[in-house]
């Protein structure tokens, strides 16, 4: 009786996502710290600085939810598809999508406050409904593979923005740079930024990120159209016996996910940047937040976590340069963790099987 009770604690913990998540997040950071020390630098003082970046003033904890903000949103977006079965890659074009629509609205318009910042915010979220929308309509009307439209939509996304940015009526004089938003569309926090620092960016973002959270959390879990959306992420033949329109699901689920990632462009814009720039590359906020809903195992609620281990991984990163550490070393940290969770499976059999063979040799 009592081998079988301990039998089950132990697959019980093979199984348990939240374990083998830290157990990958501690082998990319011993994956890190081997390139701090081939690069011939002390992997103890350099994360010692990385840490002291991210907890070390009240300044450097505000950075660290403005850089994870972002991430939580795409994060969000990403799992929220990978829920209902669905690959949404296009994040970042729905990022990029979101905070043009954001620039646009915040500074063509001219309206109180509370009227402006919720009207840009839900500008932005119907652009990023349409856009990711368009590739969930081609999949469900045409099969075309969510994966290869988003991607092609990322690219259109990109060089839409460089074109608007470059027309006289929103680029500022000669620069590669929009107007600014009017301030009545800023969701900055001023007297925080102004306790804190002026070159803070105090705003609320990390507030509407964790309240969209909770939202789709609720959705996903509470409601009859999180029950379908789920349903046809686990077994779409099932769900369809079942009487549940994949189609229309499917064009749902997207376009709930291109929303939720334009939000992320809106709230940078709002809150952080303002404006927008000609962009020589991707950023990288909708593909980070890939990574972020890996580690959350598409768990809403652990997207929080996730993206804020990510926001404080990049912006205490930058910290290590000044003992003359790569901060590139950080990526090299974030890859291996994304790669030790996909192969979170292999662990847990090994896992297993060390365990059986501890049983079979009498040890216990």
């Amino acid at each position: 009786m009592c081998n079988n009770t301990k039998t089950k604690r132990k697959i019980s913990l093979a199984n348990n996502t939240i374990v083998f998540s830290l157990i990958s997040i501690f082998l990319g950071l011993i994956v890190g710290a081997i390139a701090l020390a081939i690069s011939g630098f002390n992997p103890i003082e350099a994360y010692s600085v990385m840490i002291d970046g991210i907890i070390g003033k009240p300044k450097y904890i505000v950075w660290t939810f403005i850089k994870a903000t972002p991430l939580i949103l795409t994060g969000l977006s990403v799992a929220f598809a990978f829920k209902t079965g669905l690959f949404n890659i296009g994040a970042e074009g729905q990022f990029i999508v979101g905070a043009l629509t954001a620039t646009l609205v915040g500074y063509g318009l001219h309206l109180p406050a509370i009227i402006h910042i919720p009207l840009t915010l839900i500008a932005a979220a119907l652009a990023g409904a349409c856009w990711g929308g368009f590739a969930g309509f081609l999949k469900s009307k045409f099969g075309v593979n969510e994966v290869i439209s988003t991607i092609m939509l990322n690219w259109i996304a990109f060089y839409l923005n460089n074109y608007m940015i470059m027309k006289p009526w929103l680029r500022e004089g000669n620069s590669e740079a929009s107007h600014l938003i009017n301030e009545s569309a800023s969701i900055s926090i001023d007297w925080l930024t102004g306790l804190i620092g002026p070159a803070t960016k105090a705003n609320w973002g990390i507030v509407i990120a964790i309240i969209l959270v909770f939202i789709i959390a609720f959705v996903l879990f509470k409601t009859t159209l999180g029950y379908e959306l789920r349903g046809v992420g686990y077994n779409k033949f099932g769900a369809e016996y079942g009487g549940i329109n994949i189609k229309s699901s499917i064009f749902k689920s997207m376009a709930i996910a291109g929303g939720l990632a334009a939000l992320a462009g809106a709230v940078q814009v709002l809150g952080v940047t303002h404006n927008i720039t000609v962009l020589a590359a991707p950023e990288g906020n909708g593909f980070d937040g890939i990574a972020v809903a890996l580690i959350a195992n598409s768990n809403p609620i652990g997207v929080i976590f996730s993206g804020i281990l990510f926001g404080a991984l990049k912006y205490g990163g930058t910290k290590m340069q000044t003992i003359q550490a790569p901060s590139e070393v950080i990526n090299i940290v974030i890859g291996s963790i994304v790669y030790f969770i996909a192969l979170s499976s292999v662990i847990r059999m090994l896992f297993i099987k060390y365990k059986n063979k501890k049983k079979q040799g009498g040890i216990e």
